[in-house]
């Protein structure tokens, strides 16, 4: 087997970390929101703004 480094298949492997992140943090973001009374719009800015604040350098560092 072959142990080289196959850099198309790095990047989909960071990319599927960041989208699964993203939709944890989404999830979290709105149940939050949710339990603390939010509407479903003000939950869902909550749930964007638990993506935005995703720190991605962090996430990028544990990949490797």
């Amino acid at each position: 087997m072959d142990n080289t480094s196959n850099p198309a298949q790095d990047n989909m492997e960071m990319a599927e970390s960041i989208r699964q992140a993203s939709i944890n943090a989404a999830r979290d973001g709105f149940r939050d929101a949710s339990m603390s009374g939010l509407c479903a719009e003000g939950a869902m800015e909550a749930a964007v703004s638990a993506i935005q604040s995703l720190d991605m350098e962090k996430l990028i560092q544990n990949l490797e």
